[in-house]
């Protein structure tokens, strides 16, 4: 199994990239999410998923294992492929997803293109309880050098607010506006807590 590749970044699209890794290239399969993530230098290494299929042996790239473990979960359950779990990081930030099968949020899983009531029902339903150990590690996955969401999310709990509730709030507000400063974050939490 292949678990990560390292080298030069040849070519940089929404749904792939290539890297040069001692004169082998690598096309991978990437999310939207990871798109964003990459940055525009010449050296890359994304943690890696090898699928293998009757027609095909392909390979899904991530900027971060956490995000790779979410990938890996979402394709044990029934009905969700590697293209629709693909799909899900377009649409969604690992985080958010993590988030909705937390909090039991069928409306926000089945807002995905492809995914019906049912399968989202299933998604909730098969990994509740298996997605808690990655949850720790989800912080890191939209907000990687963000350190005013972790300052203002201990700041709101200081205060007496739960850290899922702080921290959904937290999200948006870094969504809308990411240079936010620690004083506006919480300022803008309060609004809407």
């Amino acid at each position: 199994m292949i678990t990560h590749i390292a080298g030069k970044l040849v070519e940089k699209n929404p749904t792939h990239v290539v890297i040069d890794c001692n004169g082998v290239g690598y096309f991978i399969n990437i999310s939207i999410h990871t798109f964003e993530q990459i940055p525009n230098q010449e050296k890359l290494q994304l943690f890696t998923h090898f699928h293998v299929r009757e027609d095909a042996q392909l390979l899904y790239g991530f900027y971060t294992e956490a995000e790779r473990e979410v990938f890996r979960k979402l394709i044990t359950v029934s009905g969700i492929g590697t293209s629709t779990a693909r799909l899900m990081f377009s649409s969604l930030t690992p985080s958010e997803i993590i988030q909705a099968i937390a909090e039991a949020d069928v409306d926000t899983i089945k807002s995905i293109k492809g995914i019906g009531a049912k399968t989202a029902q299933r998604v909730i339903i098969d990994l509740k309880d298996k997605i808690n150990n990655i949850e720790t590690s989800s912080e890191n996955l939209t907000f990687k050098d963000n350190t005013y969401k972790e300052e203002a999310l201990s700041a709101l709990e200081t205060l007496g607010y739960t850290k899922k509730q702080a921290e959904k709030v937290v999200v948006k507000i870094l969504k809308n506006t990411p240079d936010a400063s620690v004083e506006s974050i919480i300022k803008l939490a309060l609004k809407n807590l």
